[in-house]
């Protein structure tokens, strides 16, 4: 029997309008082209490419921040509604939780990490309030956190231990799927290390599936088994990482490899990312 698909995506497209100029004059741009791919249950999947590939909106369509302008989102054989309302995005929410770029930011700065781990679990109704306590010093147990910073508040903490908490709160929700937006590319690479061994230490003590979103392919070998390369909102090369990474076949995927090469074919603990170029700034068409 083949594995239970948790997520399908099917041809999914976005188009933004670009503004520029003092008359504020637009224009379009598809940021994402005719984009689909399947993601098995616990099974562990990356989309890379350059800054302004079309991979992080993909990643937001996929957990209902941003509106495909065409496609579908099925999730749990459910096809996700572009315009949620209050009750799916809860569903959605105890379905897949997003661990974003910059920890610090992620976390509200008035409220402490224990705080905002035991509001995720009392919101989903996934203890009894007299556990919730204990849950919350379970998930900090599980993310490597001291029990002694539960009162801490972002702005105390280093990078490392914030985007450890930040992954804590993700998985107070106790969702299938954690959707990783370059999860470790605002922090120093001796921390980077870190949190990518914790990442693929839950993922096998868990059995939780990955959708990353990077431009790191060592962090891509670490983390995933198969890659999505995505070039100016297309799709230009997909399968397992070794095939990929190692014998790529597109222009661009060698050029993406070529500019790493000391990673390629063997593990490093140290990050190794492609340029990356400046973004637009865009609102929805």
């Amino acid at each position: 029997m083949g594995k239970t698909m948790l997520l399908k995506v099917e041809k999914l497209y976005k188009d933004f309008r670009l503004r520029s100029g003092l008359l504020g004059r637009s224009s379009r741009l598809q940021a994402v082209k005719d984009i689909s791919f399947l993601l098995p249950a616990s099974g562990s999947l990356a989309i890379v490419g350059e800054t302004g590939s079309g991979k992080t909106t993909v990643a937001r369509i996929v957990v209902g921040l941003e509106k495909a302008s065409r496609g579908t989102v099925e999730a749990d054989g459910i096809i996700l509604s572009p315009q949620p309302g209050p009750d799916e995005r809860r569903r959605r929410a105890r379905m897949m939780q997003m661990v974003f770029q910059n920890p610090v930011m992620s976390l509200d700065p008035h409220q402490s990490i224990g705080a905002a781990i035991h509001e995720v679990v009392s919101f989903h109704g996934l203890r009894p309030p007299s556990e919730c306590d204990a849950r919350v010093r379970e998930l900090l147990d599980a993310v490597g956190l001291d029990l002694r910073l539960t009162k801490s508040r972002p702005q105390s903490l280093s990078g490392g231990q914030c985007q450890r908490a930040a992954i804590a709160r993700s998985l107070a929700a106790e969702p299938e799927l954690l959707v990783l937006d370059e999860p470790v590319s605002a922090l120093d690479v001796s921390t980077q290390a870190q949190i990518l061994n914790l990442l693929a230490d839950l993922k096998a003590r868990l059995g939780i599936s990955l959708l990353t979103i990077s431009h790191d392919l060592a962090l891509v070998r670490q983390l995933a088994d198969d890659v999505i390369v995505m070039c100016k909102g297309e799709m230009v090369e997909a399968g397992s990482v070794d095939d990929v990474l190692s014998r790529p076949q597109h222009a661009y995927t060698r050029r993406l490899v070529d500019a790493v090469p000391e990673i390629m074919g063997r593990s490093s603990a140290r990050s190794a990312s492609v340029s990356d170029s400046g973004a637009s700034h865009y609102e929805d068409a």
